[in-house]
């Protein structure tokens, strides 16, 4: 049986603090100048071999979080609002509305139906992180945001999640049919693809198709369809471990946010090592996403979710606070939360704020 620190060492981590404590905008992250970090070496891609062999001890790891969220000259919330802006205007110009209509209303009517574009602005800031720029990511972050909403359509339907409600409004196939339901999440991954190779500029070929083979690899059946299928043949049984949660969450949830890291670091001419760090860095938020979506599925109201919430419970699937309780629950959020940030030294510790603020978003988040 896994237990719920595949992803660090709780010994070497001080007692977590309770989540939701804190504000959803950490609007003043400030950075110290300097920053001397451990530089764990990776050398695989499987999440279960990824532990923390080269953080220091439990104070030191505490003191160099605290500096570096200690400082005054990054305001994420002005961040998020700037960079989801600019993500929604790239993903309106991209899908324009054009015959045949229908269908380019219905991906229209989900993609840009809101949403917090987590993944599209995680993508932005890895490959600002690793020395590109915003217009080298967008392109990428567009397509992981296509696939993301193409999931959410599908996920959706009756013959899956069943769910009448997504980012406050009815689901795509409660105004389109399943028909068309199922046919614009096709046509949004297809364009993903097409949108990467086509859009995407002062990127070499080589690099372009390898961000296309780490997209391609999250979705099929080594990721996304893979948690999304045994997710389904867990719904109702009595059998579910830890391990088998595990496989869900990180397929399903982490395996797309981690693309959407990757791409912005392939994108934005990461070293391979920089590529693998932050590699980790997202699995650990990508899981760190799910448990706190578990949490807020038993804790809030649909209202306050934009989605239905308490779905989980009834149709009876496992999740963290089912099997683990509330509290460590959060304790586990709690040490995802330190690890995630812990892949994070060693880098320009400016560039770094807006990754360093988006793991506390994601751990703080209320919806």
């Amino acid at each position: 049986m896994v237990s719920p620190n595949v992803c660090l060492n709780s010994s070497m981590l001080v007692t977590p603090s309770p989540l939701f404590l804190t504000p959803l905008f950490h609007t003043l992250t400030v950075l110290p100048n300097t920053i001397k970090p451990p530089t764990p070496k990776l050398s695989s891609s499987s999440f279960h071999s990824l532990s923390v062999s080269a953080v220091p001890t439990k104070v030191d790891t505490t003191v160099r979080i605290a500096e570096i969220e200690d400082l005054p000259n990054f305001d994420f919330k002005v961040y998020m609002l700037h960079k989801a802006h600019t993500v929604n205007k790239a993903l309106d110009a991209a899908i324009a509305l054009r015959d045949p209509e229908k269908i380019h209303k219905a991906m229209r009517y989900s993609l840009l139906a809101g949403g917090k574009r987590v993944r599209p602005i995680l993508c932005i800031a890895a490959c600002e992180l690793v020395g590109g720029d915003e217009a080298t990511a967008i392109p990428a972050a567009c397509a992981v945001e296509m696939i993301h909403t193409m999931s959410l359509i599908h996920d959706d339907l009756p013959c899956m999640d069943n769910d009448d409600l997504r980012r406050g409004k009815p689901t795509n196939h409660k105004v389109f049919g399943e028909d068309v339901a199922v046919l614009a999440g096709d046509a949004l991954l297809a364009f993903a693809f097409e949108h990467v190779a086509m859009a995407t500029e002062g990127v070499s070929p080589t690099r372009v198709v390898r961000a296309i083979g780490e997209l391609a690899k999250s979705i099929g059946g080594e990721g996304l369809v893979a948690g999304q299928v045994v997710d389904l043949d867990s719904e109702g049984a009595s059998n579910v471990g830890l391990e088998r949660l595990e496989f869900i969450h990180v397929h399903k949830t982490a395996v797309l946010l981690e693309a959407a890291v990757v791409l912005g670091a392939i994108m934005g001419g990461g070293s391979d090592e920089e590529v693998e760090k932050l590699r980790k860095f997202a699995r650990c938020i990508g899981l760190l996403f799910q448990v706190v979506d578990d949490i807020l599925d038993v804790t809030k109201t649909s209202e306050e979710l934009g989605k239905t919430a308490g779905k989980d419970l009834v149709a009876d699937k496992v999740t963290y606070p089912k099997l683990l309780g509330i509290h460590e629950s959060k304790e586990f959020a709690e040490k995802l939360l330190q690890e995630a940030k812990e892949q994070l030294f060693g880098f320009d510790p400016r560039k770094a704020a807006p990754l360093f603020a988006l793991t506390n978003y994601i751990a703080y988040r209320q919806s």
